[in-house]
């Protein structure tokens, strides 16, 4: 009955399910995994949503945070979160992505031992769904590993079925050489188990067993997790670490075929809920192997515009765009029914692997110099050799941008705010790290606290205290709160700054200067978005911009009038120079 109601699905789930499992039956998978993720027979959609570009706009922009990033000591987190939003974000962002909000064991979240509940520390799921109510709620699927100490690892142990199939095993004497992986420690980890010694992968921890989706009773166990989110109000899933989903021995183990299939696949039962269900991918790599995720406008809805966060810091400690400039004139704009997610700061480190072939040896090794004179720390990764690099800078992103190469000024609250101002600009949805929105610094006693490099970028505030801070107005907590709701509730009126409206990367003529020119997608609005990412004053021929005679321009974000003068920019500044009536 559930085939004959759809059998376009069924067919088109069949089809990718014989990618991933071509041993297997894929009529009768099929209808598993419609009765995983429609249980009972709820209802879908009778045809798949088609890529478009309704499911977002300029007024989307999202918050990114810890379920108890705010706490107090007396009431629920997720409750302090919620008043933290209504309080200071209405109306300034509709989205925000609570990390992991589950039961976990460590690595802050991401080692989870049951994906069907809300931590108790954290609250419940009513306290989500209060969130989900009022905003577009993002959850994390971390469905690469699960917890050693969690149910479904102590069942393998105990040669429990299901479980006892679910997760991978390697022997120590494969060739393992060719595995990428952003972790040091040993990949594989020996265990103990009702049948004796076995050796499981790990890809991030010894405290993350990764799971073996060779077996379709993981996925589906999954489908029915997306199903209890969905449920409870979540509406964009973020595939953590999904690039490393599907492992096989004497390969890379990374953005394997299988994956990209079952990605594919999880998309295709997003098209036809009839909740608008984002599907976003997590993939901290370089360009190309990111921006393969958008596959044939059937993958992922988003993809993280990773190479952002240490593009724009280089910028703005170098004074220089020009290594910023030359990667988005190469970058294409997203598919038809996909989008970027632009940042410059999460709740991990700033990414250096994506900087891989878009800076050089040397600027990465100045930027390295200056974050740790700012006090942050560098994390690495192991390489295929045996040797190491750099995978992260841990930092808070105030802080990384406190002093330039050259040291010290007085410009830190400009760099910052310009910092935040070109992800608002750029092609995509802007998301910002609830330590970016505060000016949170640096968290060393957390570091040595917690044992932990990520700790530094992990604070968390007391809400009375900060609601101190941001009462007086001279704080630089208020200073940057202000400033980017400010340039926020400016932006969510611009047409030109739809997620998808066009984007040309504008020849200022001066390498201080980072130009994008935006048009509005019935064309009546254009927007040339100017940064100044050098502590100068930078002035620009008013030719530099092809400014249509005949209408009024002006800035929306000073109100000044543009007319046949010189464009002048201090230092830092931002100017959004658009058609008037807009």
């Amino acid at each position: 009955m559930t085939k004959e109601k759809t059998p376009a699905l069924s067919r088109a789930l069949a089809n990718k399910i014989s990618e991933v499992y071509p041993d297997l039956n894929a009529d009768i998978l099929a209808s598993k995994v419609i009765d995983a993720f429609w249980p009972d027979g709820s209802h879908r959609r009778k045809r798949g949503r088609k890529p478009g570009n309704a499911l977002w706009s300029q007024r989307d922009a999202l918050l990114i945070t810890y379920g108890n990033s705010i706490v107090d000591g007396a009431h629920k987190p997720l409750d302090l979160l919620n008043d933290f939003l209504r309080r200071y974000l209405k109306g300034v962002v509709n989205g925000v992505h609570i990390l992991p909000f589950f039961p976990f064991t460590s690595d802050d979240g991401f080692a989870v031992t049951d994906y069907m509940a809300v931590n108790p520390q954290l609250g419940d799921w009513p306290d989500i769904n209060r969130i989900a109510a009022d905003f577009q709620l993002m959850s994390d699927l971390v469905l690469n590993h699960v917890s050693s100490q969690g149910t479904w690892f102590n069942a393998y142990r105990q040669g429990q079925a299901p479980y006892d199939q679910f997760f991978f095993e390697a022997d120590p004497k494969d060739d393992l050489s060719m595995v990428v992986r952003p972790r040091t420690t040993p990949l594989l980890q020996q265990v103990e188990t009702k049948s004796g010694s076995r050796h499981v992968w790990c890809t991030f921890s010894h405290d993350q067993i990764d799971l073996d989706f060779r077996n379709p009773e993981v996925l589906l166990e999954f489908l029915r997790i997306i199903r209890t989110h969905v449920d409870n109000g979540v509406r964009i899933i973020r595939l953590d670490a999904v690039a490393f989903l599907w492992k096989e021995v004497g390969s890379p183990s990374i953005h394997l075929r299988q994956t990209h299939a079952i990605v594919k696949l999880i998309r295709l039962l997003c098209d036809y809920a009839t909740e608008p269900v984002i599907l976003l991918t997590e993939t901290n790599v370089p360009k190309a192997e990111n921006l393969s995720y958008f596959g044939k406008r059937d993958e992922a809805h988003v993809i993280y515009n990773f190479p952002l966060p240490p593009l724009i810091l280089h910028a703005l400690l170098s004074g220089t765009a020009k290594n910023l400039d030359k990667w988005q004139r190469s970058m294409p704009p997203a598919p038809l029914g996909c989008a970027y997610l632009n940042f410059t700061a999460s709740h991990d480190g700033i990414g250096m692997r994506p900087a891989e072939g878009l800076l050089s040896a040397d600027d990465q090794s100045e930027m390295i110099k200056a974050v740790e004179s700012s006090g942050g720390l560098v994390s690495m990764r192991a390489l295929p050799d045996g040797g190491e690099a750099p995978y992260e800078l841990n930092t808070t992103y105030f802080a990384a941008l406190s002093q330039t190469f050259d040291g010290p000024d007085a410009y830190h609250l400009d760099r910052f705010l310009c910092s935040q101002t070109i992800v608002m600009s750029l092609e995509g949805i802007p998301a910002f790290y609830i330590h970016s929105m505060l000016a949170t610094p640096n968290d060393t006693d957390a570091v040595e606290r917690r044992g932990m490099n990520r700790a530094i970028n992990r604070h968390r505030w007391d809400y009375g205290a900060l609601q101190d801070v941001l009462e007086i107005e001279t704080t630089i907590h208020a200073q940057v709160l202000t400033g980017l709701k400010t340039r926020l509730k400016i932006r969510q009126k611009q047409s030109a700054f739809h997620p998808n409206a066009t984007q040309f990367t504008v020849n200022t003529g001066d390498e201080r200067v980072f130009g994008i020119w935006r048009q509005s997608l019935d064309r009546n609005q254009s927007i040339f978005a100017l940064h100044n990412v050098s502590r100068d004053i930078v002035t620009l021929p008013i030719g530099t911009l092809n400014i249509i005679a005949d209408e009024d321009w002006r800035d929306l974000l000073s109100g000044d009038v543009v007319q046949d003068e010189d464009i002048v920019l201090a230092p830092y500044q931002c100017r959004w120079i658009s058609n008037a009536g807009h």
